[in-house]
Protein backbone atom coordinates (compact mmCIF):
# COMPACT_ATOMS: atom_id res chain seq x y z
CA UNK A 1 0.00 0.00 0.00
CA UNK A 2 1.11 3.32 -0.43
CA UNK A 3 2.50 4.92 2.80
CA UNK A 4 0.26 6.85 4.99
CA UNK A 5 2.09 9.81 6.40
CA UNK A 6 0.95 11.54 10.03
CA UNK A 7 4.04 14.09 10.44
CA UNK A 8 4.79 15.95 13.62
CA UNK A 9 5.91 20.22 13.67
CA UNK A 10 9.10 21.17 15.04
CA UNK A 11 7.58 22.56 18.74
CA UNK A 12 5.64 19.48 19.56
CA UNK A 13 8.14 16.55 18.15
CA UNK A 14 10.27 14.53 21.18
CA UNK A 15 13.87 15.42 20.85
CA UNK A 16 15.56 12.27 19.06
CA UNK A 17 17.79 10.66 21.60
CA UNK A 18 21.38 11.65 19.79
CA UNK A 19 20.66 15.17 18.56
CA UNK A 20 23.55 17.03 20.24
CA UNK A 21 21.89 19.15 23.12
CA UNK A 22 25.41 20.43 23.95
CA UNK A 23 25.30 24.80 24.23
CA UNK A 24 27.66 26.65 22.06
CA UNK A 25 27.23 30.35 20.15
CA UNK A 26 27.41 29.60 16.13
CA UNK A 27 30.90 29.83 15.21
CA UNK A 28 33.66 29.55 12.30
CA UNK A 29 35.65 26.09 12.57
CA UNK A 30 37.44 23.90 10.17
CA UNK A 31 36.09 20.51 9.03
CA UNK A 32 36.73 17.74 10.64
CA UNK A 33 39.20 16.36 9.04
CA UNK A 34 48.67 2.80 -2.78
CA UNK A 35 45.74 1.14 -2.67
CA UNK A 36 42.23 0.78 -2.58
CA UNK A 37 41.71 -1.07 1.08
CA UNK A 38 42.79 0.23 4.34
CA UNK A 39 42.85 -0.03 7.57
CA UNK A 40 42.02 2.58 10.14
CA UNK A 41 45.14 2.18 12.16
CA UNK A 42 47.55 2.09 9.30
CA UNK A 43 48.88 4.90 7.60
CA UNK A 44 46.39 5.76 4.67
CA UNK A 45 48.57 6.15 1.16
CA UNK A 46 47.22 8.58 -1.73
CA UNK A 47 46.26 6.85 -5.02
CA UNK A 48 48.75 7.01 -8.18
CA UNK A 49 47.12 6.29 -11.45
CA UNK A 50 49.44 3.45 -11.37
CA UNK A 51 46.75 1.80 -8.73
CA UNK A 52 44.39 1.17 -10.94
CA UNK A 53 43.35 0.78 -14.66
CA UNK A 54 40.29 2.84 -16.15
CA UNK A 55 37.76 1.09 -18.40
CA UNK A 56 34.95 2.08 -20.41
CA UNK A 57 32.35 -0.32 -19.94
CA UNK A 58 29.44 1.27 -22.14
CA UNK A 59 28.86 4.37 -24.00
CA UNK A 60 25.79 6.52 -25.55
CA UNK A 61 23.27 6.90 -22.05
CA UNK A 62 21.89 9.95 -21.91
CA UNK A 63 22.02 11.56 -17.94
CA UNK A 64 22.61 8.43 -15.82
CA UNK A 65 21.97 8.66 -12.77
CA UNK A 66 21.83 5.53 -10.98
CA UNK A 67 22.62 2.22 -11.38
CA UNK A 68 22.27 -0.65 -9.82
CA UNK A 69 23.75 -4.70 -10.23
CA UNK A 70 21.25 -7.03 -10.36
CA UNK A 71 23.97 -9.39 -11.28
CA UNK A 72 27.72 -9.51 -12.22
CA UNK A 73 27.05 -8.74 -16.09
CA UNK A 74 23.85 -7.04 -15.88
CA UNK A 75 23.54 -3.08 -15.00
CA UNK A 76 20.17 -1.26 -14.37
CA UNK A 77 20.44 2.23 -15.23
CA UNK A 78 17.86 5.14 -14.90
CA UNK A 79 18.54 7.81 -17.39
CA UNK A 80 17.21 11.34 -16.43
CA UNK A 81 14.43 11.81 -18.48
CA UNK A 82 12.60 8.65 -17.88
CA UNK A 83 14.21 5.30 -19.51
CA UNK A 84 15.08 2.63 -17.68
CA UNK A 85 17.98 0.72 -19.46
CA UNK A 86 19.88 -2.71 -19.42
CA UNK A 87 23.42 -3.49 -19.93
CA UNK A 88 24.19 -6.72 -19.99
CA UNK A 89 27.58 -8.29 -21.00
CA UNK A 90 28.46 -4.83 -21.47
CA UNK A 91 26.58 -4.13 -24.57
CA UNK A 92 23.61 -1.39 -23.73
CA UNK A 93 20.38 -2.52 -25.17
CA UNK A 94 18.77 -0.09 -27.43
CA UNK A 95 15.38 -0.66 -25.81
CA UNK A 96 14.66 0.04 -22.15
CA UNK A 97 13.36 -2.03 -19.84
CA UNK A 98 10.63 0.40 -19.23
CA UNK A 99 10.04 4.19 -19.81
CA UNK A 100 8.16 6.56 -17.51
CA UNK A 101 6.08 8.57 -19.49
CA UNK A 102 5.07 10.41 -16.53
CA UNK A 103 8.29 11.80 -15.43
CA UNK A 104 9.44 15.14 -15.38
CA UNK A 105 12.59 16.47 -16.76
CA UNK A 106 12.50 20.03 -16.59
CA UNK A 107 15.76 20.65 -15.03
CA UNK A 108 17.88 18.22 -12.59
CA UNK A 109 14.36 16.17 -11.35
CA UNK A 110 14.13 12.94 -13.64
CA UNK A 111 14.25 9.45 -13.23
CA UNK A 112 16.86 8.97 -10.17
CA UNK A 113 17.88 6.96 -7.75
CA UNK A 114 17.20 3.05 -8.13
CA UNK A 115 18.52 0.33 -5.53
CA UNK A 116 17.64 -3.57 -5.49
CA UNK A 117 15.40 -5.35 -2.93
CA UNK A 118 17.50 -7.00 -0.05
CA UNK A 119 15.84 -10.05 -1.99
CA UNK A 120 16.22 -9.62 -5.11
CA UNK A 121 17.49 -12.91 -6.02
CA UNK A 122 14.18 -14.57 -4.97
CA UNK A 123 11.93 -11.80 -5.64
CA UNK A 124 13.40 -9.84 -8.86
CA UNK A 125 12.19 -6.59 -7.34
CA UNK A 126 13.72 -2.96 -7.21
CA UNK A 127 13.29 0.50 -6.36
CA UNK A 128 13.02 3.54 -8.18
CA UNK A 129 12.61 7.43 -7.29
CA UNK A 130 10.67 9.88 -10.02
CA UNK A 131 9.54 13.72 -9.61
CA UNK A 132 6.61 13.89 -11.53
CA UNK A 133 4.40 16.90 -11.88
CA UNK A 134 0.37 16.93 -10.18
CA UNK A 135 -2.27 19.69 -10.05
CA UNK A 136 -0.61 20.89 -6.92
CA UNK A 137 2.99 21.01 -7.94
CA UNK A 138 5.87 18.79 -8.93
CA UNK A 139 6.43 16.01 -6.45
CA UNK A 140 8.38 12.72 -5.90
CA UNK A 141 7.05 9.38 -5.60
CA UNK A 142 9.65 5.97 -5.61
CA UNK A 143 7.86 3.00 -6.54
CA UNK A 144 8.38 -0.58 -6.68
CA UNK A 145 9.12 -2.89 -9.87
CA UNK A 146 9.48 -6.55 -10.83
CA UNK A 147 12.49 -7.19 -13.14
CA UNK A 148 11.18 -9.52 -15.50
CA UNK A 149 14.41 -10.05 -17.46
CA UNK A 150 13.66 -8.45 -21.22
CA UNK A 151 10.95 -6.22 -19.70
CA UNK A 152 9.92 -4.62 -15.88
CA UNK A 153 6.89 -3.76 -14.42
CA UNK A 154 5.78 -1.33 -11.86
CA UNK A 155 4.12 -2.88 -9.28
CA UNK A 156 3.25 -0.76 -6.40
CA UNK A 157 3.70 2.85 -5.19
CA UNK A 158 5.59 2.56 -1.78
CA UNK A 159 5.68 6.32 -0.82
CA UNK A 160 4.06 9.64 -3.03
CA UNK A 161 3.54 13.33 -3.01
CA UNK A 162 7.13 14.03 -1.49
CA UNK A 163 7.92 17.73 -2.60
CA UNK A 164 9.74 18.90 -5.63
CA UNK A 165 11.13 21.12 -7.97
CA UNK A 166 13.34 21.22 -11.10
CA UNK A 167 15.92 21.60 -8.52
CA UNK A 168 16.86 19.93 -5.09
CA UNK A 169 15.14 16.74 -5.60
CA UNK A 170 17.04 14.65 -3.79
CA UNK A 171 16.17 11.45 -4.72
CA UNK A 172 18.44 8.66 -3.97
CA UNK A 173 17.20 5.43 -2.47
CA UNK A 174 19.04 2.45 -0.68
CA UNK A 175 18.76 0.07 1.55
CA UNK A 176 20.68 0.22 5.04
CA UNK A 177 22.05 -2.54 7.16
CA UNK A 178 18.98 -2.87 8.90
CA UNK A 179 17.00 -3.91 6.24
CA UNK A 180 15.13 -0.56 5.83
CA UNK A 181 14.89 1.65 2.86
CA UNK A 182 16.16 5.15 3.10
CA UNK A 183 15.31 8.05 0.76
CA UNK A 184 16.82 11.51 0.18
CA UNK A 185 14.35 14.60 -0.35
CA UNK A 186 15.58 17.96 -1.19
CA UNK A 187 14.13 21.27 0.09
CA UNK A 188 12.30 21.58 -3.62
CA UNK A 189 14.15 25.33 -3.51
CA UNK A 190 11.47 26.12 -0.32
CA UNK A 191 14.71 26.42 2.33
CA UNK A 192 12.23 26.58 5.78
CA UNK A 193 10.48 23.34 4.93
CA UNK A 194 13.65 21.65 5.78
CA UNK A 195 13.13 22.43 9.50
CA UNK A 196 9.15 21.88 8.97
CA UNK A 197 8.69 18.24 10.33
CA UNK A 198 5.22 18.52 9.46
CA UNK A 199 6.77 18.63 5.78
CA UNK A 200 8.65 15.93 3.59
CA UNK A 201 10.90 18.31 1.91
CA UNK A 202 14.69 18.80 2.93
CA UNK A 203 14.59 15.17 4.36
CA UNK A 204 16.30 11.63 4.50
CA UNK A 205 13.62 8.76 4.83
CA UNK A 206 13.45 5.37 6.70
CA UNK A 207 10.39 3.37 5.56
CA UNK A 208 9.75 -0.32 5.48
CA UNK A 209 9.86 -2.30 1.91
CA UNK A 210 6.33 -2.14 1.91
CA UNK A 211 5.68 1.75 2.53
CA UNK A 212 5.08 1.31 6.28
CA UNK A 213 6.70 3.67 8.88
CA UNK A 214 9.18 1.42 11.22
CA UNK A 215 8.22 1.59 14.92
CA UNK A 216 11.45 2.83 16.02
CA UNK A 217 11.61 6.01 13.62
CA UNK A 218 12.29 8.77 15.75
CA UNK A 219 9.26 10.79 15.31
CA UNK A 220 6.08 9.33 15.82
CA UNK A 221 4.07 7.46 12.87
CA UNK A 222 6.50 9.96 10.27
CA UNK A 223 8.74 8.51 7.39
CA UNK A 224 11.41 10.99 9.00
CA UNK A 225 14.69 9.86 9.93
CA UNK A 226 16.83 13.02 9.50
CA UNK A 227 15.99 16.59 8.54
CA UNK A 228 17.45 20.03 8.26
CA UNK A 229 18.55 18.76 4.65
CA UNK A 230 19.10 20.81 1.22
CA UNK A 231 19.57 18.53 -1.47
CA UNK A 232 21.14 15.16 -0.37
CA UNK A 233 22.31 12.87 -2.97
CA UNK A 234 24.44 10.06 -1.91
CA UNK A 235 23.86 7.70 1.05
CA UNK A 236 25.86 4.83 2.00
CA UNK A 237 26.74 2.77 4.44
CA UNK A 238 30.65 1.77 6.35
CA UNK A 239 30.50 -2.17 5.44
CA UNK A 240 32.51 -2.39 8.92
CA UNK A 241 31.31 -0.12 11.21
CA UNK A 242 27.57 0.47 9.70
CA UNK A 243 27.27 4.14 10.41
CA UNK A 244 25.46 6.10 7.51
CA UNK A 245 27.01 9.03 5.46
CA UNK A 246 25.49 11.22 2.96
CA UNK A 247 26.17 13.70 0.51
CA UNK A 248 24.63 16.90 -0.27
CA UNK A 249 24.73 20.05 -2.09
CA UNK A 250 25.01 23.38 -0.52
CA UNK A 251 23.99 26.74 -1.57
CA UNK A 252 24.47 27.68 -5.31
CA UNK A 253 24.11 31.57 -4.95
CA UNK A 254 20.00 32.33 -4.93
CA UNK A 255 19.59 30.92 -1.49
CA UNK A 256 23.11 31.65 0.30
CA UNK A 257 26.71 32.21 -0.66
CA UNK A 258 27.66 29.67 -3.44
CA UNK A 259 29.99 26.46 -1.69
CA UNK A 260 29.09 25.04 0.82
CA UNK A 261 28.78 20.77 0.15
CA UNK A 262 28.75 18.63 2.94
CA UNK A 263 29.97 15.28 3.74
CA UNK A 264 27.48 13.36 6.77
CA UNK A 265 27.01 11.41 9.37
CA UNK A 266 23.66 10.31 9.34
CA UNK A 267 22.09 10.06 12.88
CA UNK A 268 18.71 9.11 13.87
CA UNK A 269 16.45 11.99 14.24
CA UNK A 270 19.43 14.67 13.65
CA UNK A 271 18.84 17.96 12.57
CA UNK A 272 21.87 18.93 9.71
CA UNK A 273 21.02 22.74 9.94
CA UNK A 274 19.85 24.38 6.33
CA UNK A 275 18.95 26.54 6.38
CA UNK A 276 19.81 27.75 9.87
CA UNK A 277 23.44 27.49 8.71
CA UNK A 278 25.82 25.98 6.57
CA UNK A 279 29.64 26.42 5.46
CA UNK A 280 31.80 26.12 8.55
CA UNK A 281 28.80 27.77 10.91
CA UNK A 282 27.94 25.91 13.67
CA UNK A 283 24.79 26.03 15.78
CA UNK A 284 23.52 24.85 19.05
CA UNK A 285 21.59 21.72 18.53
CA UNK A 286 22.46 21.52 14.84
CA UNK A 287 24.91 19.08 13.88
CA UNK A 288 28.01 19.82 12.00
CA UNK A 289 29.59 18.52 8.36
CA UNK A 290 32.49 16.14 8.31
CA UNK A 291 33.82 17.59 5.29
CA UNK A 292 32.73 21.10 3.35
CA UNK A 293 33.98 21.85 -0.44
CA UNK A 294 34.36 25.48 -1.37
CA UNK A 295 34.26 26.33 -3.89
CA UNK A 296 31.44 23.57 -4.71
CA UNK A 297 32.52 20.42 -6.05
CA UNK A 298 28.28 19.45 -6.23
CA UNK A 299 28.37 15.84 -4.75
CA UNK A 300 26.16 13.82 -6.66
CA UNK A 301 26.15 9.89 -5.20
CA UNK A 302 27.92 8.19 -2.48
CA UNK A 303 29.54 4.41 -2.29
CA UNK A 304 31.91 2.27 0.35
CA UNK A 305 34.48 0.34 -1.33
CA UNK A 306 36.68 -1.50 0.15
CA UNK A 307 35.82 0.14 3.35
CA UNK A 308 36.90 3.70 1.83
CA UNK A 309 33.71 5.99 0.73
CA UNK A 310 33.28 7.78 -2.68
CA UNK A 311 31.39 10.06 -4.41
CA UNK A 312 31.01 11.54 -7.97
CA UNK A 313 31.51 15.38 -7.97
CA UNK A 314 29.30 17.56 -10.72
CA UNK A 315 31.18 20.70 -10.99
CA UNK A 316 34.04 19.53 -9.96
CA UNK A 317 34.38 17.16 -12.27
CA UNK A 318 36.08 14.54 -10.44
CA UNK A 319 35.86 11.49 -8.47
CA UNK A 320 36.59 12.04 -4.70
CA UNK A 321 37.86 9.46 -2.20
CA UNK A 322 37.04 9.71 1.33
CA UNK A 323 38.50 7.15 4.49
CA UNK A 324 37.17 7.44 7.62
CA UNK A 325 38.45 6.38 10.62
CA UNK A 326 36.94 2.92 12.11
CA UNK A 327 38.18 3.84 15.24
CA UNK A 328 36.31 7.15 15.12
CA UNK A 329 33.11 7.77 12.34
CA UNK A 330 33.69 11.43 12.49
CA UNK A 331 37.56 11.10 11.63
CA UNK A 332 38.57 11.78 8.14
CA UNK A 333 42.04 9.91 7.56
CA UNK A 334 42.38 10.86 4.31
CA UNK A 335 40.32 13.36 1.36
CA UNK A 336 41.71 13.48 -2.40
CA UNK A 337 40.36 13.38 -6.00
CA UNK A 338 41.14 10.10 -7.30
CA UNK A 339 43.98 10.42 -10.13
CA UNK A 340 41.48 10.22 -13.48
CA UNK A 341 41.95 11.55 -17.06
CA UNK A 342 39.96 15.07 -18.39
CA UNK A 343 35.81 12.60 -17.83
CA UNK A 344 33.86 15.69 -17.41
CA UNK A 345 31.02 15.80 -14.83
CA UNK A 346 30.89 12.78 -12.41
CA UNK A 347 27.75 11.28 -11.26
CA UNK A 348 27.13 7.91 -10.00
CA UNK A 349 29.39 5.45 -8.17
CA UNK A 350 29.32 2.05 -6.74
CA UNK A 351 30.72 -1.17 -5.91
CA UNK A 352 30.93 -3.80 -8.67
CA UNK A 353 30.01 -7.34 -7.93
CA UNK A 354 33.20 -7.82 -9.86
CA UNK A 355 35.53 -6.32 -7.67
CA UNK A 356 35.61 -2.98 -9.75
CA UNK A 357 34.18 0.60 -8.63
CA UNK A 358 32.11 1.94 -11.40
CA UNK A 359 31.02 5.19 -12.49
CA UNK A 360 28.56 7.53 -14.69
CA UNK A 361 29.38 10.65 -15.98
CA UNK A 362 26.69 13.84 -16.82
CA UNK A 363 28.06 15.47 -19.93
CA UNK A 364 24.70 15.81 -21.62
CA UNK A 365 22.85 17.03 -18.60
CA UNK A 366 22.38 20.56 -20.02
CA UNK A 367 25.60 21.69 -18.09
CA UNK A 368 28.41 19.87 -19.14
CA UNK A 369 29.93 19.84 -22.65
CA UNK A 370 29.24 16.32 -24.07
CA UNK A 371 32.26 14.49 -25.60
CA UNK A 372 32.16 11.66 -27.83
CA UNK A 373 30.53 9.01 -26.40
CA UNK A 374 29.02 10.31 -23.84
CA UNK A 375 27.15 10.14 -21.41
CA UNK A 376 29.38 6.73 -20.11
CA UNK A 377 29.57 3.97 -17.43
CA UNK A 378 33.12 3.34 -16.21
CA UNK A 379 34.80 1.57 -14.17
CA UNK A 380 38.63 1.11 -11.92
CA UNK A 381 39.35 -1.99 -11.71
CA UNK A 382 42.80 -2.25 -9.20
CA UNK A 383 45.76 -3.82 -10.55
CA UNK A 384 47.37 -6.73 -8.44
Amino acid sequence: MIIGVCLVTVGCSPRPQNIPTTPGEESSSSSRSSSFSSTASLKVSPLSAEDFTLETIAEGLEVPWSIAFASENRILVTERPGRLRLIENGILKLDPLLTFPEVSSQGEEGLMGITLDPDYEDNHSFYVCLAYTTNQGMVLKVQRLTDEGNRAVVNRTIIDAIPAARFHAGCAVAFGPDGKLYITAGDATERALAQDLSSLAGKIFRINADGSIPEDNPFPDSPIWSYGHRNPQGIAWHPETGEMYATEHGPSGFDGPGGGDEVNRIIRGGNYGWPIVSHERSAAGLIDPLKVYTPAEAPASAAFYNGEFFFGALRGEALWRIVFSEDDPDAILLAEEVPLPSLGRIRNVLAGQDGALYFTTSNRDGRGSARKGDDKLLRLVPRK
